[in-house]
């Protein structure tokens, strides 16, 4: 129970800086849709329960040590090869969403320069994807349980102190829709959108338990404690709707409309979940190309950390509304081979 437990915590830790630390993503996919937006969240956990099981018992079943060995695996040569290099391509771009998002929140907290916060997280991304996978791992589980006490806290305010009803906050949220997609079809690109981003770094670490019971509950758990996290955060901002339209980082006003400590120990925690994230996408789209131990791997990580902060300066929300769009329908590819895979029985493949 302890490893599935680590591994849960490390899943929920990979996904929550891309997936919704900073509540823009769930106003997006799930808020905006007002009371459907619930039953979204519903469907969401569903499907990162099972996908998640479904990912750990193949990788533990096939002793995987990166995504490439899945992927061709699930998918075959030809498809595979496309697989993989659009994957390549997701992580290095949730990695430069991350970086963007660590401006906006250093901006509206601290009212520095956009630039200034990405370069600070494209600088501690750089040192730490230096360091070796067991050390990433590592500091991904242990932040999760911070981060689930932060957000609990700032739901119980929101809902104990919102302003309308919950039918007038609806209302408002409707409005500020940006996609024409029915709830369900949001819900299910967003969960694939996500297992997208904890693919690469799932396989490697459920490839090293040699008992895929217990790698196959880690990923229930994780995807049971996702799915919490989503229904908190989206019945927090549901409630205070009339508070946040427009806002980048929703969940940072929540937390300052409490007390401006809760608003600091918030920055820490987004800051903390989009560190992980950050670190885990890059570090996973360079060991793609590079082994860690060549002497070209430092100065190529240094040079992409370059590009990424360029892409970054888009800006956060613009990224997140355009390119987890594009990413969801590849997500759902991989889910679809994935499920497959496993109920055929990956002993047939290997």
């Amino acid at each position: 129970m302890k490893k599935s437990l680590q591994i849960g915590g490390a899943y929920v830790g990979i996904i929550v800086g891309a997936g919704f630390a900073s509540g823009q993503e769930i106003v997006l996919y799930f808020t905006s849709y007002g009371f459907n937006g619930i039953y979204g969240a519903l469907i969401a956990t569903v499907g990162f329960a099972l996908v998640g099981m479904c990912i750990a018992q193949i990788s533990s079943r096939l002793r995987t040590t990166s995504h490439k060995d899945l992927i061709y695996q699930i998918s075959g040569n030809t498809v595979g090869f496309v697989m993989d290099c659009l994957l390549s391509l997701f992580l290095f771009g949730v990695a430069v969403i991350m970086f963007a998002g660590a401006g906006a929140t250093f901006q509206q907290m601290f009212g520095l320069p956009v630039w200034l916060g990405s370069i600070c997280m494209i600088v501690l991304t750089i040192a730490t994807v230096m360091m070796n996978v067991k050390s990433i791992i590592n500091i991904i589980a242990i932040a999760t349980p911070y981060l689930l006490t932060v957000v609990s806290i700032i739901a119980v305010y929101s809902l104990a102190t919102m302003d309308l009803t919950f039918v007038e906050q609806a209302v408002i949220a409707r409005q500020t829709q940006a996609s024409s997609k029915s709830w369900w079809v949001t819900a299910l690109l967003y969960m694939s959108f996500n297992i997208g981003v904890c693919f690469s770094l799932l396989t490697v670490m459920c490839g090293a338990i040699r008992n895929e019971k217990v790698a196959g509950m880690g990923g229930i758990i994780g995807g049971i404690l996702l799915g919490a996290l989503i229904l908190l955060i989206n019945l927090s901002l549901l409630a205070k709707m009339n508070v946040i339209v427009g806002i980048d980082i929703p969940m940072l006003v929540l937390a300052n409309e409490i007390h401006p400590l809760v608003g600091l120990l918030m920055s820490i925690s987004l800051l903390g979940m989009i560190y992980n994230t950050a670190v885990g996408m890059f570090y996973s789209f360079m060991v793609r190309f590079l082994k860690p131990s060549k002497p070209s791997f430092k100065v190529a990580t240094v040079f992409m950390g370059g590009l990424g902060f360029l892409a970054s300066l888009a800006g956060f929300t613009t990224l997140v509304a355009k390119l987890y769009a594009v990413m969801g329908y590849v997500g759902f590819i991989l889910v679809v081979f994935i499920v497959v895979a496993w109920l055929r029985g990956v002993q047939q493949m290997a």
